[in-house]
């Protein structure tokens, strides 16, 4: 690794993960607030049993019409799907996807199966899933890392994905790493880099402009 950083000077995963906490509020479930999204993946593999749970929890997701528009499609390191998913990343992220020992993407059914009229709120749902299993993961000790960074029409020619599905994001997933094990230092910047959120009255509204009164 060329870096101006000193290893011995680069934060541990416990204490990157500390910085990353954001400031608890009484009342809301403490899981919002310890999900981020590192990039740095330890050598660890996944238990089938622990993929299952994270997929259950997308699975009670909200949707039009019960529709579940969403589809996962995951591979586990050394299978043909991670593969082909990896393949899909744009270089950026398969600099550090590399280690990550799930990779998966996901799409959403652009039709009602019911009566084949369009599902305006596929992609909607599909996101309320991943947040779903996003949150689980979480809680279970796990990370994720969504990325936009990818070849959608690639993932969809060589995981076989029909048209009538519009494609959503690539997702990484696994157990935290060390930031040291990055490959660059633009990425461990990033990894130890706090993290910021807008305030509440940007983006809760009355009307256009208008911050919702909330207390």
């Amino acid at each position: 690794m060329t870096s101006s950083i000193h290893t011995n000077s680069i934060p541990s995963a416990v204490d990157v993960n500390n910085l990353k906490q954001a400031p608890k509020l009484e009342g809301v479930l403490p899981v919002f607030f310890h999900r981020w999204s590192p990039r740095s993946f330890a050598d660890r593999e996944v238990n089938p049993a622990m993929l299952a749970k994270v997929f259950e929890a997308a699975r009670w997701a909200a949707s039009s019409f019960n529709e579940q528009p969403w589809r996962f499609f995951v591979g586990v390191r050394g299978s043909s799907t991670w593969q082909k998913i990896f393949e899909s990343l744009q270089e950026f992220n398969q600099s550090w996807t590399k280690s990550a020992p799930v990779l998966m993407v996901n799409a959403a059914h652009l039709k009602f199966t019911h009566n084949g009229a369009p599902n305006r709120v596929a992609l909607y749902d599909l996101g309320a899933a991943t947040s779903y299993m996003t949150l689980q993961a979480s809680a279970l000790g796990l990370a994720t890392h969504q990325m936009a960074g990818f070849d959608t029409e690639k993932a969809r020619r060589s995981l076989g994905i029909p048209q009538d599905y519009v494609m959503g994001a690539a997702i990484a997933l696994g157990y935290q790493g060390e930031p040291s094990a990055l490959p660059n230092e633009k990425l461990i910047q990033q990894e130890v880099s706090p993290r910021s959120r807008r305030p509440l009255e940007e983006f809760v509204l009355a009307e256009w402009g208008v911050p919702a009164k909330l207390s």
